[in-house]
């Protein structure tokens, strides 16, 4: 049975150095408020400049937290992409990577960000 997640999330990112040319380095921090309540902590690459409308970016994170009152720890897989300033981005669940309650979680998130405001919406399952 496939359940719903709905929330928000605040992030700081923090570049690092030592990226080659337009490749850029940074860790992430979160903290998720709504189904998903919890943090995270997550590396990204990114390549592109976002100013003129055409970037991209993969990332790796690890949330910790609760996810529809099952306690655990699971990793989100990123895939983003700017083209003319439209932004697509999807996540999906590491398989294997749930702990505690949340073992054999599986999963796709979407992020949209309005007005500096990032929302998910999580459709996930257990297996």
């Amino acid at each position: 049975m496939t359940h719903s997640a709905i929330g928000t999330f605040e992030v700081k990112v923090r570049p690092q150095q030592g990226a080659p040319g337009q490749l850029a380095r940074m860790l992430l921090d979160k903290i998720f408020v709504g189904d998903l309540a919890g943090n995270s902590q997550g590396q990204m690459l990114s390549f592109g400049d976002p100013g003129s409308g055409f970037a991209g970016y993969v990332a790796m994170e690890v949330v910790k937290g609760t996810l529809g009152g099952r306690h655990g720890s699971f990793a989100l897989m990123h895939y983003g992409t700017m083209n003319k300033g439209k932004q697509q981005l999807r996540l999906s669940v590491v398989p294997g990577s749930g702990t505690e309650q949340l073992v054999g979680l599986s999963g796709q998130m979407d992020i949209a960000i309005e007005d500096g405001l990032h929302q998910y919406r999580f459709q996930y399952l257990f297996e």
